[in-house]
Order: structure tokens, then sequence, then C-alpha cells
């Protein structure tokens, strides 16, 4: 129907919506206010955020309104996190960590 209107830009809007969501939460990942955890969730939402369809923004919006320090604590894993913060960007993040320490143990000799 409006998919035929030469004016109709639905598709694009929702395109910039995701846009938009992905740079507030590329700012918000690296601007957490604790180090820690700005040194991990900055660079993966720079790195895989941008492949994230509207459902997997909606789980790191989700993981990105808790405290710093208790994210962090269920990303270092020294706390289990609560049954609304599990899931698939949680498991993401911790997955990036690990690949990132192997990295750089492998760079200083490790």
């Amino acid at each position: 129907m409006f998919e035929d209107d030469p004016l109709y830009i639905g598709p694009f809007l929702m395109l910039n919506n995701l846009e938009t969501r992905r740079k507030r939460l590329k700012f918000r990942a690296w601007r957490r206010g604790f180090r820690e955890a700005d040194l991990i969730l900055g660079p993966f939402v720079d790195i895989y955020a941008q492949n994230f369809d509207e459902s997997q923004l909606d789980e790191l919006e989700a993981l990105l309104e808790f405290p710093d320090q208790d994210l962090y604590e269920w990303i270092v894993e020294k706390a289990v996190e609560p049954p609304e913060a599990s899931g698939e960007i949680l498991q993401q993040i911790r997955t990036f960590r690990d690949e990132v320490y192997k990295n750089l143990g492998e760079d200083h000799g490790g």
C-alpha cells in the first residue's frame, strides 16, 4: 500500500532509528563511569552492535540499565546475574572478554 508511494520512507526511518540507537549505545558503553566496564563494553559495542537487530539492541540496552558494579561483576563472573540480565548478549560480552584477554596475553608473552 504505502510501499508503492515514492515518498514512502518507512524502512529508512527504521534503519535511521536503529543507527541512532547504536550511536547512543556506543556512547553509554564507553562512558559508564567505571573504567573496567568501559574497557570491555566500549570495544564490544563498537565491534558488534553495528550488526545487532532490534531485539539484540533491546537486550543490550536493558543490560546497560543495570548499575555499573553489578554489570561488571556479571561480565567477569564474580557474581551470578539475575534471570532478567541473563541472555545471549551477556554471554557474547563474556566471550568477547575472554578473547580480548587471551589476545592480550599472547601479545605480552602470556
